[in-house]
């Protein structure tokens, strides 16, 4: 068995929970010894694992449907968590639904994140095999290292005794950041920082206008990537996501393995893996928002970061390695094709 994984934006990579995805997916791979190119051109595999969208991907599966390969399409993107995000994005998603179902439907089987995301798929009437697997997480990337906490609070001056609430994510009003601005003000004595970055011509103004006028304990670094933002995980006092919609939330992840303490919207996504006052906190308006994150940080309320943790290492690499392999299996064997 080999799979050929692709994925067209390579910059996207860098800075998308998508990107993300990919990558874990070469890891998953590897971890069950499952043979994998990411050469477009390779023609010696048995199935398309494609992970994007844009101009190249239509004549990469026509391609290897005229090789008698099997496609599987990996559902990352909803006409639901498209809202919401880019200028006119409101207004252009039932088209980009539209065109989302066109690509799928190219497809033997579909992977989606949750079963939520599998949820929506299947309201917009699509027949085919659909699997939840999630986008899993590299558990020893997040585990506790003290020079990555130094690092993480050299880089924005913190005192040792100054408390803190991240938050992780495109700069987008779906992902919650003006609730997360609001919270913030909220609550002074806190410092929040929000990492994330996206081209600011393709956000709405209103989001532009509220980080500019940020109370004095917000910080915007823009995209952080190694030690600074696995330390800042590592060192938080609460990993705040106040997002509106996510197929599943790669960043959410990353703070459950880092036994970051946990508060998120109470949203679809997270049923039933997230369970409030279990494995992490959950809130419905900035009001309950700022009231439980004082909660968190001052030690209110239990600790749930083990049983956090526990979330993650259910979705480790190697989990999501067995998962893929029996769908790549279900999916050759549906097509009468030999399992190697």
């Amino acid at each position: 068995m080999k799979i050929l994984l692709y994925f067209e934006n390579q910059d996207m990579i860098k800075i998308s929970g998508m990107g993300r995805a990919f990558e874990h997916q070469k890891l998953a791979l590897t971890s069950q010894h499952i043979a994998y190119t990411t050469d477009p051109w390779d023609t010696d595999y048995d199935i398309l694992h494609i992970n994007t969208y844009m101009a190249n991907s239509d004549a990469i599966i026509r391609s290897a449907r005229e090789n008698g390969k099997c496609v599987i399409y990996h559902a990352h993107s909803t006409e639901e968590d498209f809202k919401n995000s880019f200028l006119f994005s409101n207004q252009i998603a039932p088209y980009y639904k539209t065109w989302l179902v066109n690509r799928y439907c190219q497809a033997d089987a579909i992977i989606t994140p949750t079963p939520y995301s599998r949820s929506l798929l299947l309201k917009y009437g699509m027949t085919l095999p659909i699997y939840a697997v999630s986008n899993g997480i590299v558990l020893e990337r997040y585990a506790y290292d003290y020079e990555k906490v130094k690092a993480f609070r050299r880089y924005f001056s913190l005192s040792d005794d100054a408390k803190t609430v991240i938050g992780v994510g495109l700069l987008f009003q779906r992902k919650g950041l003006l609730d997360f601005i609001e919270v913030a003000r909220m609550l002074p004595q806190y410092q929040f920082i929000w990492f994330g970055d996206i081209n600011k011509l393709i956000i709405p103004r209103e989001i532009t206008e509220a980080m500019e006028n940020a109370p004095e304990n917000v910080i915007f670094p823009g995209y952080v990537k190694g030690a600074i933002i696995e330390g800042a995980y590592a060192s938080a006092n609460c990993f705040f996501f106040p997002s509106y919609e996510e197929t599943e939330g790669i960043v959410v992840l990353e703070a459950l393995a880092a036994r970051c303490p946990m508060l998120v919207r109470d949203i679809g996504a997270y049923d039933p893996w997230l369970q409030n006052g279990k494995n992490c906190w959950m809130g419905h308006n900035n009001a309950e928002f700022a009231d439980l994150i004082v909660k968190i940080v001052e030690h209110q309320i239990p600790d749930l970061t083990d049983a956090g943790y526990q979330t993650a290492k259910d979705r480790s690499i190697d989990r999501i390695g067995v998962q893929l392999k029996q769908v790549y299996t279900n999916v050759l064997q549906a097509a009468g094709k030999p399992v190697l």
